[in-house]
């Protein structure tokens, strides 16, 4: 079989997928209008449902905060699965906004929210799994490592 479509390529590369985290505030998960789906901010949660929670630069390096942003890949697909469902439904990636909580002698951010990017170019393919993005620092809610948000074109 192979691996042309999104669902078939998270098949194939044995990823398993943390439960979708519930709303943490009155706004939508997910949200569609006019052939985008739109994704609220998503934290790194771990399969037992707690989060990835350190600032990049004090509690993690920027390897364990790139691994938190791969983590934070997995729980969007999860969202999208649980709220939208099939991954195939979706065209390509838009846009990305990560927010890195960093030190604030920390300045790899980019690099970090590649863990992300990385994981979508898997899934989606280097074509339609690459978008627009920033990579920001700030302080996040929660002492979450990572929080990342994007919007998606929905297949016509």
């Amino acid at each position: 079989m192979k691996n042309n479509t999104p669902e078939q390529r998270l098949l194939s590369l044995g990823l398993d997928l943390p439960p979708a985290p519930p709303p943490a505030g009155l706004y939508k998960p997910v949200r569609v209008s006019e052939g985008y789906l739109y994704i609220s901010g998503q934290a790194p949660m771990q399969a037992d449902g707690s989060y990835i929670c350190g600032r990049a630069g004090i509690d993690m390096d920027r390897e364990d905060a790139k691994a938190a942003a791969r983590q934070v890949g997995l729980t969007m697909l999860a969202t999208i699965k649980t709220h939208f469902g099939s991954l195939d439904t979706l065209d390509y990636l838009v846009k990305t906004l990560g927010m890195v909580n960093g030190s604030s002698d920390f300045h790899d951010y980019p690099y970090v929210i590649n863990g992300f990017s990385e994981l979508m170019a898997e899934v989606f393919g280097t074509e339609k799994g690459v978008g627009a993005r920033s990579a920001v620092g700030m302080f996040l809610p929660g002492n979450v490592a990572v929080e990342i948000e994007s919007i998606f074109k929905i297949k016509d």
